[in-house]
């Protein structure tokens, strides 16, 4: 036992768990998401001053929050030097664990300067971006490094020869992928492990209650490869809200990401949050987190106040009907040969879901690996109320 235990954490938010089986990094159950960490996009993802970053960042941290993530291109790159700024003031750098993305143009909103090398995920792309984050941030290295989308244009051995260089040169500890299909991961993977290199540990997209499809071949990737899943998403992208509340003052503009889908979903899980007590995002949140064993919802928004509300999620255990009310907002449908070999059309997870074996015979398999538990622990949420729990 150590003669200096350390003291409880301050919300449930400071149970930290490890970023992957193939990451060995301990993280927040949240990840703070840096896209609107500035006031270059005000238009688009409304105004979020510097005073307001550095409280954001504040109360994640006094909170047990240790886990960020931002881009290269945020805000035209004043996501990163804003949280280098809190990092630098605070001197809490180490203990932060700090994601960031090369890929898309960088330098886009500099007309003056020809784009084709500052995007992409080539070699030089990736090195200048890199080197551009680092000063941004002011640190010598970053915890994760994603490939923010897949391009069809770098070859795989390009691609994680490069990668594996800057984590040799101690630039990058881990290495994550976003928006890009299951196959490239994997030959990505494949091709790192025969080879003696660094793989891709994680990968982020897009899941929610109204947006299912990860569910087809992204999260069965993760479950083979052994990677964590970052959701971006998780509370449709803003646009999930009960039907008794109107839309605040400031909200995001962002149609380009709805799915036309979002009033039908948000009325399923205004359903099971009125029925359980507790708010329609804590909902879609706790949904997101039940279908991955290593998942971690990336936490937007611009409000102090939304921050604390939404650490409700994580003493949230959804009962199976409150899953199936949920899922009755859209007919999720995950494609062939999904809906073709899966019972029920369902996407299968391991045998016991595949149709034809069902014909065999009578079979006990060992049950596919779940997502944590919700914690039932004594101390209360910012709130000042106890976690919601179920049994």
């Amino acid at each position: 036992m150590s003669p200096r235990p350390p003291p409880d954490p301050k919300s449930l938010l400071g149970r930290h768990r490890l970023l992957s089986p193939t990451a060995s990094i301990r993280v927040s159950p949240f990840c703070l998401g840096g896209m609107s960490f500035g006031t270059n996009w005000t238009a688009q993802m409304g105004e979020c001053s510097k005073e307001t970053v550095f409280d954001l960042l504040d109360t994640f941290y006094d909170l047990g929050g240790n886990f960020v993530d931002t881009a290269n291109a945020y805000q035209d790159g004043q996501s990163e030097e804003w949280i280098g700024e809190w990092m630098k003031k605070t001197g809490r750098r180490d203990e932060f664990v700090i994601s960031t993305k090369y890929a898309q143009g960088f330098k886009a909103h500099d007309h003056t300067v020809q784009q084709s090398n500052f995007g992409g995920t080539g070699t030089k792309s990736m090195y200048l971006s890199l080197e551009q984050s680092l000063k941004r941030l002011q640190t010598d290295y970053v915890d994760l490094f994603f490939v923010h989308y897949w391009d069809y244009a770098t070859d795989i051995p390009e691609l994680m020869q490069s990668l594996n260089t800057i984590f040799l040169q101690r630039k990058v500890l881990y290495f994550g992928i976003s928006d890009a299909p299951a196959w490239v991961v994997v030959k990505a993977n494949c091709y790192a492990n025969a080879h003696g290199l660094r793989p891709f540990s994680v990968y982020q997209g897009r899941l929610s209650a109204q947006a299912r499809d990860l569910e087809s071949d992204i999260i069965p990737m993760c479950r083979d490869q052994r990677m964590g899943l970052v959701a971006w998403g998780v509370m449709g992208n803003g646009y999930f809200r009960s039907p008794d509340t109107s839309e605040e003052e400031g909200d995001r503009k962002t149609p380009f990401i709805t799915t036309g889908r979002e009033a039908q979903v948000s009325k399923a899980l205004d359903t099971v949050a009125k029925r359980r007590k507790v708010s329609i995002y804590s909902v879609a949140i706790a949904y997101a987190m039940q279908k991955a064993p290593y998942i971690y919802p990336l936490i937007g928004g611009r409000f102090v106040a939304h921050l604390r509300a939404n650490i409700e999620a994580l003493g949230l255990t959804l009962y199976p009907q409150d899953i199936i009310d949920i899922e009755k907002g859209y007919d999720f449908n995950p494609g062939f040969p999904h809906n073709f070999i899966g019972v029920g059309g369902k996407a299968p997870q391991g045998p016991e879901d595949v149709l034809l074996l069902r014909d065999l015979g009578f079979f006990d398999y060992v049950s596919t690996e779940k997502a944590i538990h919700p914690k039932t622990e004594s101390f209360h949420l910012p709130n000042g109320h106890a976690p919601a729990v179920g049994a």
